[in-house]
């Protein structure tokens, strides 16, 4: 069985525009003036065609892979904690010593360089054979569980699955997915993978035999009929009952429904897996006309995709200013505007009565021509598994701060976990990507028995035609937005504040800035 951090397995998606493998800055291997590399401070170069980057933590000088694993982001541009290092792009995190992906949504490593300083300078000799990951984890409390059975396969169910191989456990892992599909990288469905610019290749969160190679029981199309807590079984559909030691339900949600007449039209999707992009993908190569119901941040995502289709699009949807709940007014203005100026139009404060198979009703009496209709008006937690078994349910399944469910040895993360935040100081649920894998992460370790508490900052990303969006921490409602930049130029940031206090930032091409907000708020949780 291989250790699933060390494969040559690189985690790929968007962003392909530009080409970030391409070399530059100083030929590391001839060397660089110590001088150049102060304490804290991070030199992007290359070794022949390796990008190479240095970093300095104190006296030390580390040499790692200059980009991101997740979606080859430049790891110059970001930020340097310790002897960690912050992708700019969407807030994976690496160890300058070992090169091992220490935080969602990178899973794979980079690469490793060995460093000699001689004569005033620095030289990267030579890579090491492989990215090495720290032997020396923390004692296991407790019996070691013989076999681990995770419900779920996204985010949080694969890389709790990814993250007990990694730790070394030998026992055995059964994971069961409902969908058709093994692992994949979700957020792209509604991006570059539906407006055609990213291939399918790119879109599994690693290859099929990495299941079997790591001994990964992966059961596609089961799904869990029951939990019996007295038994410590799952029951699946089909009958059949497996016992589990600890067990992480990973449900994930389900996409809301309209109950319009016309809703369960051939031409009317949602979109969540990859065989609801591949039926989307297989549709928008004979629509010319699409309506997308809902402004959400998905809707918007599907817009921007299909009119990279060249496909004519209408957005309706009740609120009078898109994701203004989320973003704020003035930042929701930007994304409208940006979305007019790729031809999106908007009906705002309307609301869908019915579909028909050439047209959408709306509720104040305009009919809408469309070949093509996507409801993105948001998801449910898909609580039911949990909630039979008699779990602890409040609008989501209860955890405490390791994640443990109100069952002893039973853990939820991703969608369907509302868990003590010690950021805002309230439970809360979020349905982010990120947050999921993290939670994924954490509730692996804690299976193994190492009492680790999840405190992660929440994180997200949005990409809208060449715009991104990157939104730390969690306000669900703020008294105060200061905005920081010029919200027109598309280049800002915006602090949401409820009685004086940071909650959240949102921003606009300004990564470095978005990261230290991200470390801000995990430093005032560490200060309490």
């Amino acid at each position: 069985m291989s250790a699933p951090g060390q494969d040559e397995w690189r985690e790929r998606g968007p962003h392909m525009g530009t080409d970030q493998t391409k070399v530059s800055g100083p030929d590391l291997a001839q060397g660089v003036a110590a001088a150049e590399l102060s304490d804290g401070q991070m030199l992007a170069g290359h070794v022949g065609q390796d990008p190479v980057l240095l970093a300095r933590s104190g006296a030390e000088i580390f040499a790692i892979g200059a980009v991101c694993s997740h979606y080859n982001g430049p790891l110059g541009e970001g930020l340097l904690v310790g002897d960690t290092v912050r992708c700019p792009w969407h807030h994976a995190c690496f160890s300058v010593r070992t090169g091992e992906a220490l935080q969602a949504p990178a899973l794979s490593p980079v690469a490793c360089w060995l460093v000699e300083q001689r004569d005033g300078r620095v030289f990267v000799r030579s890579r090491k054979l492989s990215a090495s990951t720290d032997d020396s984890r923390a004692a296991t409390e407790g019996k070691t569980p013989e076999r681990i059975v995770i419900v779920g396969a996204g985010g949080a169910g694969f890389a709790a699955a990814e993250m007990l191989r990694r730790e070394h456990y030998a026992g055995r892992i059964v994971m069961l997915s409902h969908e058709g599909a093994a692992p994949v990288d979700r957020p792209n469905l509604s991006k570059d993978y539906l407006a055609g610019t990213a291939p399918e290749d790119w879109i599994a969160l690693r290859p099929d035999d990495f299941f079997s190679q790591n001994d990964i029981d992966l059961r596609l199309g089961q799904r869990a009929a029951r939990i019996d807590l007295k038994s410590r079984a799952v029951e699946l559909a089909d009958g059949e009952a497996i016992r589990f030691d600890r067990l992480l339900i990973a449900t994930g949600a389900e996409p809301n429904r309209l109950s319009i007449p016309g809703f369960d039209l051939p031409h009317v999707s949602t979109l969540r897996s990859l065989a609801d992009c591949r039926g989307l993908i297989a549709q928008a190569t004979h629509a010319r006309r699409a309506v997308v119901l809902g402004a959400s941040f998905i809707g918007l995502e599907v817009a921007a995709a299909l009119r990279a289709r060249s496909i004519e699009v209408q957005v309706v949807a009740p609120d009078a200013h898109p994701m203004e709940r989320i973003l704020g007014r003035a930042l929701a203005d930007v994304i409208r505007a940006l979305h007019e100026e790729h031809g999106v139009h908007f009906h705002l404060g309307e609301t869908p009565v019915a579909i028909d198979a050439r047209q959408v009703h709306l509720k104040s009496g305009l009919s809408l021509d469309a070949d093509l209709v996507v409801a993105g008006v948001g998801v449910r937690p898909r609580t039911q598994l949990a909630e039979d078994a008699g779990l602890a349910i409040d609008r989501g399944v209860v955890v405490d701060s390791q994640l443990q469910t109100s069952a002893s040895g039973i853990f939820a993360a991703g969608d369907i976990a509302r868990w003590p935040d010690p950021h805002s100081g309230e439970r809360i649920r979020v349905e982010h990507w990120v947050v999921a894998q993290r939670q994924g992460q954490v509730a692996a370790l804690n299976m193994l028995g190492r009492r680790q508490r999840f405190d992660a900052v929440p994180f997200f990303w949005s990409q809208h035609y060449d715009v991104p969006i990157n939104y730390v921490g969690h306000a669900e409602s703020w008294d105060d937005a200061q905005i920081e930049g010029d919200v027109a130029a598309r280049d800002c940031l915006v602090r949401y504040k409820r009685g004086g206090q940071v909650l959240a930032v949102a921003s606009i091409y300004r990564d470095l800035d978005s990261l230290k907000a991200e470390l801000d708020m995990e430093r005032q949780v560490a200060a309490r």
